[in-house]
């Protein structure tokens, strides 16, 4: 017996936003979305990325689930939009076709990691820590003194081995050598069109592009197939109030600081 909301799932096709930087409230959210997607066997996702890219192993639990997402049989189709770098891209990647706009913002391939040293201004206005640890390397990237050429190198071998990780995800997933992914793998950021040129996305084309690719793909009416987005974010009452609009840049900006201290990072960083 097939169940009537399924053959209706057939006649439909998911959509997923990925929007914003991706922390652990994005994770949750769309974990949560792609767990529906599978549970009521929607033949075709359409991934929307607008993200700079965010947290590592937030990036690699939202891929992971979708390539478990593809073993069902499900086609999944992403649609980059304004922005989808660092990230953006690792997850991206885990989608059986690319589709981007010409002038869409993508590549940022690389892991950044910053700290602050403030130690001279704590010196300036009379602060002083005093650091019990039990292992040389537990205070590493305190602000109260800089790196230490030892820290530094230790540091350096963390960022190396997640940037070799993000290297085999694009090969994998883009059908590229893990050689010619690193010849433009250096943080550098391209438009959709010069995306398309090195094989970082397939085709270019607006959200709407995607959508028909993805139909087709599923073998559905690409006129007729509709989108259910799944996994919308909750409005907020602050974002009633006036001004909001221009509040919410601002605040994004302030959260993509705070989560870059101290953090190994997937992220284009402006």
């Amino acid at each position: 017996m097939v169940w009537p909301w399924r053959r209706k799932s057939r006649r439909r096709m998911a959509r997923v936003v990925l929007e914003g930087p991706i922390s652990g409230s994005t994770r949750q959210r769309v974990l949560k979305a792609l767990k529906e997607v599978e549970e009521r066997e929607f033949p075709a996702l359409l991934l929307r990325i607008d993200s700079p890219g965010g947290t590592v192993g937030d990036s690699q639990e939202i891929h992971a689930a979708l390539m478990r997402l593809r073993e069902t049989g499900c086609r999944v189709v992403a649609s980059f939009g304004n922005i989808s770098a660092s990230g953006g891209v690792y997850i991206g990647v885990a989608a059986e076709k690319i589709v981007s706009n010409p002038g869409t913002i993508t590549g940022s391939i690389g892991v950044i990691l910053r700290g602050n040293d403030l130690s001279r201004l704590f010196e300036r206005i009379g602060i002083r820590f005093d650091t019990v640890k039990s292992g040389l390397f537990k205070d590493i990237l305190s602000p109260d003194r800089p790196l230490s050429d030892a820290e530094r190198e230790l540091l350096q071998q963390l960022i190396d081995s997640s940037y070799s990780q993000f290297v085999g995800v694009v090969s994998e997933g883009r059908g590229l050598s893990a050689d010619t992914v690193r010849t433009f793998a250096d943080g550098r950021v391209f438009s959709g069109e010069q995306a398309l040129d090195l094989g970082l996305v397939d085709e270019l084309g607006d959200e709407e592009h995607a959508r028909r690719l993805a139909a087709r793909l599923a073998d559905l009416d690409e006129d007729n197939a509709k989108l259910v987005t799944l996994g919308k974010s909750k409005r907020r009452l602050s974002n009633l109030l006036p001004g909001s609009r221009l509040l919410k840049p601002l605040l994004e900006r302030l959260n993509l600081e705070l989560m870059g201290s101290g953090q190994v990072l997937w992220l284009y960083r402006p």
